[in-house]
């Protein structure tokens, strides 16, 4: 059993890149590839034993835990991929703090929000069960910790466990999602995410802790504490308030415009889409690791993630836009007549948002927090605004017309300029 484990670990390692920035990148890309795969299946076999209604709402209330996750966990994730890699000894203390603080400060936000919900959602009332209300609050808690946890395995150069966590995690929410329908718990799809991020994070966290921190504190030299921390992570905070929610409100959005069937086509087909997105925001996380660790070599590293994510989003774009009825209709004739349009458009948009992504990333990079708290709020804002706008006139299409605007938009302004923010200067200290 050991030797073909080890000839696979081989075979990996000759078949991705030697550069740090870029092995990690795929890695992670790899991880989000695996991810996604394997929600295809959940997603389709959510919607073979569930209706249309019951999937619309479940994925509208997933949706509210991840932007409740988004403001939960204080965007931490970045925090500790900036500033793990040079903590050496400190870097124990640093993961646990942050994961206390997101910890708490979600399961605050999830009880507030079911507190509103008969106000600001009232078609997620099912929530308020005593069952559903539990997992809401576990599975919001608990994927913020799921994403701090990709941070600090990304930070401590141990990518490859970004790709086991989420294969267990969904290995094992398609398994609690076959035993919800089998037990006909109108819950079931909610109840497989919280018990399968339970069991994600015990054994993720037995390998970072036991194996992969005391690793970085003996090989890692600890470097100063950087000046205004708290600074940086209450600006990029707020910046990422920005971005997850446009992320996230857009079903919710759709679900009170047009209603909890469109708002399941929609989901369905952004599930889909939102994979070149995840490839583009992986390769910018590992480009943030791998910048600290040299920042004269900033440029270069963004110019090669550039070019390396472009080729490969521009694949995956095209195989979405050309088998988008097919990839659809595994979830039902419905699907298929009602998104395919929809799925090509958000497509379509993930290639600009490259540019958007790395420019993020490389202001991260240089601390330079204003420029990327401006860009995530011109996407919130865009987004939100025009898919508001469009849904009555278009219906649910409308969503990827405005997906596709505000990334063309904001990439043709950071080609325009370009020198304001991707050119060699001389690098601060990490």
């Amino acid at each position: 059993m050991r030797r073909p484990l080890v000839m696979l670990r081989a075979g990996l390692a000759a078949a991705l890149p030697g550069e740090p920035v870029l092995r990690t990148g795929h890695v992670l890309a790899v991880s989000s590839l695996v991810n996604a795969g394997l929600g295809f299946f959940f997603w389709t076999f959510a919607t073979h034993w569930y209706d249309e209604r019951t999937v619309g709402l479940s994925y509208s209330a997933l949706m509210a835990s991840l932007l409740l996750t988004g403001v939960g966990q204080l965007n931490l994730n970045d925090f500790l991929v900036r500033f793990v890699p040079t903590a050496g000894r400190r870097s124990r203390r640093l993961v646990l703090a942050c994961y206390a603080a997101s910890t708490a400060f979600s399961v605050v936000v999830a009880l507030a929000f079911l507190a509103l919900v008969p106000v600001v959602s009232p078609g997620l009332d099912f929530l308020l069960t005593p069952v559903t209300a539990t997992c809401f609050v576990v599975a919001t808690a608990g994927y913020a910790v799921f994403i701090l946890q990709d941070g600090a395995l990304t930070a401590v150069r141990m990518p490859g466990w970004v790709v086991g966590e989420n294969l267990i995690f969904a290995v094992v929410k398609i398994l609690l999602l076959a035993l919800g329908a089998a037990l006909g718990l109108f819950s079931g799809i909610l109840l497989s995410w919280a018990g399968a991020l339970v069991v994600s994070l015990i054994v993720a966290n037995s390998v970072l802790m036991g194996r992969g921190i005391p690793r970085h504190e003996r090989e890692t030299r600890a470097a100063p504490p950087p000046p205004r921390m708290l600074g940086y992570a209450a600006a990029d905070y707020l910046g990422s308030l920005f971005r997850v929610a446009a992320y996230t409100v857009v079903p919710l959005i759709v679900l009170n415009t047009i209603g909890a069937e469109q708002s399941a086509y929609f989901s369905v087909a952004w599930g889909v889409a939102y994979v070149p997105y995840l490839i583009a925001r992986n390769m910018g996380t590992s480009l943030l690791a791998e910048s600290v660790r040299g920042p004269g070599r900033l440029v270069q590293h963004s110019l090669r993630v550039l070019r390396h994510s472009g080729l490969l989003l521009g694949g995956v774009t095209v195989v979405i836009v050309v088998a988008a009825p097919q990839i659809l209709s595994l979830f039902g004739a419905s699907y298929a007549a009602e998104g395919s349009t929809l799925l090509r458009l958000l497509a379509l948009s993930a290639l600009p948002n490259l540019l958007l992504s790395v420019a993020i990333d490389v202001a991260r990079a240089r601390r330079r927090l204003r420029w990327a708290v401006g860009l995530q709020a011109a996407m919130c804002v865009l987004v939100l605004g025009l898919t508001r706008l469009l849904l009555p006139e278009f219906g649910v299409v409308g969503a990827g017309v405005a997906w596709l605007v505000t990334q063309c938009v904001i990439a043709v302004f950071l080609a325009v300029s370009w020198s304001r923010w991707l050119v060699p200067v001389t690098e601060g200290s990490p």
